[in-house]
Parts: C-alpha cells; sequence; structure tokens
C-alpha cells in the first residue's frame, strides 16, 4: 500500500466523526507532515526531529515587524526595514519562519484540513505574541471570501485566533472583517501586484464600527509575507477608530528568501 494511497486516507480522516477518525488513525498512525514517520500524536503534525528543526523566532527582534537581530540591540530598536518601511500595522510577532517543517504545517492545516493543527499552531503563537495581548485586544482573524470558504469549508486563521484568544482570556470576533470581493490568490503575485489584489477587497461587517472605535485589535493570519493583506486588513480599521492594530502570525516569510522569490521589486522593501 503506497504513501499516495496513504495521503489520501488521512486527508479523508479529517473529515471523519470521531469513530471513524479512530479507527482510521488506528489503522493509518498520524504521521509527521514533513518526513512521513509515526508521530503517535496526531495534534502534533511532526515528529520529534522535524520539531526541532523548526525556526522558531526569538528576541532581540524589531518593535514593527517583529523580526529578529543577529546580535543584542538596544529595547524597542528598529530594524532598517521597519525605518525605511514603517509597516501599516503597530507591531507584528510571529512563531517561526515560513520555511521547512513550519511551512509544511501551515499547508497541512489549510489544505489537507488538519484542523487540529490549530492548536499548538496556536499555543505557540500565543507564546510569542505574549506583549500584544496584554491589554486583551479584540482578536479577529485574516477574513475568506464566502465562496473560498465554501471550498476550504473553514477558515484556518479563524481556527488559530480562536484558540489565541482562548488562552488569553480576550474577545474572538469571528465576523468582524468581511472579504468584499472575491479575489485571486495571492502566492505568485509580486507586492504590487498584491496590493492591487487586495484593493477595496476587505471592509467592516455593519455595526462592527461601535465595537472597534478606541479599541485594540489583534489581527491573526497563518503567515506574514509581504503584509499586503494585513496592510488592507488594518486600513479599514485605522478608518473605523482602532487604537491600537496588532498582528500575530504562526509565520513570517524570510524577508532574504522573499526577495530571492519576487525579485528585485520586493528586495528593495524588505
Amino acid at each position: 500500500m503506497g504513501r499516495g494511497y496513504s495521503d489520501v486516507m488521512r486527508f479523508m480522516s479529517a473529515g471523519a466523526g470521531i469513530t471513524g477518525r479512530g479507527i482510521l488513525d488506528f489503522l493509518l498512525p498520524p504521521r509527521c507532515l514533513t518526513c512521513d514517520t509515526v508521530t503517535g500524536h496526531k495534534g502534533h503534525g511532526l515528529c520529534g526531529a522535524c520539531w526541532s528543526r523548526v525556526r522558531f523566532l526569538e528576541q532581540p527582534w524589531c518593535l514593527r515587524y517583529g523580526t529578529p537581530f543577529e546580535h543584542e540591540v538596544g529595547v524597542d530598536a528598529l530594524s532598517p526595514r521597519a525605518i525605511a518601511f514603517p509597516p501599516a500595522f503597530d507591531r507584528a510577532r510571529g512563531a517561526c519562519w515560513y520555511s521547512g517543517p513550519a511551512r509544511d504545517l501551515v499547508l497541512g492545516l489549510k489544505f489537507a484540513r488538519r484542523r487540529h493543527l490549530a492548536l499548538s499552531m496556536g499555543r505557540w503563537m500565543a507564546r510569542a505574541g505574549t506583549e500584544l495581548l496584554r491589554d486583551r485586544p479584540l482578536i479577529a482573524p485574516v477574513p475568506l471570501h464566502p465562496r473560498r470558504l465554501l471550498q476550504r469549508r473553514f477558515n484556518q486563521s479563524a481556527d488559530l485566533a480562536k484558540v489565541v484568544a482562548s488562552l488569553c482570556d480576550s474577545e474572538f470576533v469571528p465576523d468582524l472583517l468581511r472579504r468584499t470581493r472575491h479575489t485571486r490568490a495571492q502566492v505568485g503575485l509580486n507586492a504590487t501586484e498584491r496590493q492591487k489584489n487586495l484593493r477595496g477587497a476587505i471592509a467592516l461587517t455593519p455595526d462592527a464600527g461601535s465595537r472597534v472605535f478606541g479599541r485594540p485589535v489583534l489581527l491573526v493570519d497563518d503567515v506574514m509575507t509581504t503584509g499586503a493583506t494585513m496592510a488592507a486588513c488594518v486600513k479599514v480599521l485605522k478608518q473605523a477608530g482602532a487604537r491600537q492594530i496588532d498582528v500575530l502570525v504562526f509565520a513570517i516569510a524570510d524577508p532574504a528568501g522573499m526577495a530571492r522569490e519576487h525579485g528585485a521589486e520586493l528586495k528593495d522593501k524588505l
């Protein structure tokens, strides 16, 4: 029985009932998303060896972008990127770099519908975003368009946001923002194309303005690459009078890697 068959069966198990899921886990034990070895624990997604390869982000890091410095710097230091290109949001934090096993976790959650991964991923996010959670902000996910939500059946950002909110006793607002039009996938687009793709695509849900005004808001997503999606969300929240707008993601794309992928145009902005 080949790996392809096992993969199909594992993906099918994501939508099975508790009994069916238990039977499938017995017949096809949980395997590491990266190396395919048996993990023995479905919720982790990775084996111990592959977890050790996750590049977690640690302080000291840039106050605005949350990307780590190679050497010790002063308190609230800004990276050259933050000085040259200040982000729309106030602060961003991520648990790890978007590479290797961490990338496999994101893709497993989003496309293989392994929603149980949100629990461990959300815990790491809460750890990384401790300073963002102190004021008990409104916690809102980056929204999906109804068409994409119907295709995917769930919003992975909402799953992560719900876990984070439960860990810090903050208010989880899954419908704070909405997509007003269907946009093409951001993958493969450069920075300018991403901004154009999202222009006018995000809005507050009706009657949400009164909840946002004067309040801190924490936007949650699985990955931050160029930051175009976050910028579109932040613009709407600022217009509604949010006092502080921070960003928390599971993984941040390495600026050096993004520059290689998107070319000179993006390199100048990273």
